[in-house]
């Protein structure tokens, strides 16, 4: 038996994905039902063992550990000085709209597009740009068009770009992203790439790391995490990778005014074991995932045609078509809750575009998933004979 098909009880632990009630399933918000690696418990555990926990800072093995880490598995040479901590890539996005835009300024995203990201806009009272992605048989890819109209508006300061793209699963080629950041070079405009989900992609595959392509780092910046490859949401820790000395030097100073940029005693120990030591056990979980993925939308295929998969290559998300069911993916997906108490994601939340979509993550036991499929079998059924 894989370490993947342990069923790990998360409730009474504080999970926030397991605040379900008896009988539900919740597969909705992206973490990991599995352990996190062996090599990460152990640092902690000797960390514990350890007993004092003062302030502390990161040090040249925290920046030694991504630096091992992007070079090795995606061929890119990170300068470990242009590496800040910040205690998570929400944070940063949330500091970079404050320190590069002033009220009333735009910011452009391309939804369906990860929903804290609104959150990060609008609550610091910029306005939010929606240009949405263009999906075209059963496939998304960028509006350019659209994007240099957005871009090209003075008041447009930033974009905040998901690469690979949360929820549809895109991994961008390499030239789309030299085309996106040649028309933010072209129309002033900076470039945050939350690149979280990285790591994680269907194998053979590989995401490209934005700030891996020479001659973009005048407008582009990135920030990155262990949290989702490696399952450790709950410690806070991510990195930014500011080039860019005039970018830098704005940011830098905003997320030590917000309060972001000194980890816990946890989260560099953490990230260290993870990008360091963790590296079979994050070729297993994709393989594992990816096996998730092909018996899900098998499974969709062959049991529920009234739905359809967007074939995604990365992430541990499925992102799934349920227009033909019901044009509301937010109402399905409650209809699935309270009939079956299959906990997904109904795709407005994630802005225009998501419409009569829903997400299901797929970082759980094959037990678990297998369940997941059944219940949205007996969902779907339970709803178009409702509507009859």
């Amino acid at each position: 038996m894989s370490e993947f098909d342990e069923l790990v009880d998360r409730r009474g632990s504080g999970s926030i994905k397991w605040a379900v009630e008896d009988g539900e399933l919740p597969m909705w918000v992206a973490d990991m039902d599995f352990k996190a690696p062996e090599c990460v418990r152990s640092a902690l555990a000797k960390r514990v063992e350890h007993g004092v926990f003062g302030y502390c800072e990161p040090d040249q093995s925290w920046r030694d550990a991504y630096v091992s880490f992007y070079h090795d598995l995606f061929n890119w040479n990170i300068n470990g000085e242009d590496l800040i901590f910040v205690l998570g890539v929400v944070a940063a996005c949330s500091s970079s709209v404050r320190a590069l835009t002033e009220v009333g300024d735009k910011v452009v995203v391309f939804p369906p597009v990860y929903n804290i990201f609104y959150n990060s806009i609008l609550n610091s009272h910029r306005e939010a740009v929606e240009v949405p992605l263009l999906y075209h048989g059963g496939a998304y890819s960028l509006d350019f068009e659209s994007i240099e109209r957005a871009f090209s508006d003075e008041k447009t300061k930033l974009c905040i770009f998901c690469n690979p793209h949360n929820p549809v699963g895109k991994i961008y080629s390499i030239e789309e992203l030299k085309h996106l950041a040649d028309l933010a070079r072209k129309h002033g405009v900076y470039i945050l790439s939350d690149e979280i989900h990285g790591p994680v992609a269907v194998p053979p595959k590989r995401y490209v790391p934005f700030l891996s392509i020479p001659g973009v780092e005048d407008v582009v910046y990135a920030a990155f995490s262990p949290t989702k490859a490696f399952n450790l949401a709950g410690i806070h820790t991510a990195a930014l990778c500011i080039p860019n000395k005039q970018i830098r030097a704005k940011v830098e100073r905003r997320i030590n005014t917000d309060e972001v940029a000194e980890p816990n005693v946890f989260s560099c120990v953490a990230s260290i074991a993870a990008l360091s030591q963790g590296r079979q056990w994050l070729e297993n979980m994709n393989h594992y995932v990816a096996e998730n993925r092909k018996y899900a939308e098998d499974f969709i295929a062959k049991n529920i045609p009234s739905l359809h998969v967007v074939h995604g290559e990365a992430t541990y998300l499925l992102w799934v078509d349920c227009r033909d069911i019901c044009p509301d993916g937010k109402e399905f997906a409650a209809f699935l809750r309270r009939k079956t108490g299959l906990f997904i994601s109904g795709g407005e939340a994630y802005g225009k575009g998501g419409e009569g979509f829903v997400r299901i993550n797929l970082a759980a036991p094959r037990s678990r998933v297998e369940d997941g499929m059944s219940r949205l079998r007996n969902g779907a059924k339970m709803y178009l004979e409702e509507k009859e």
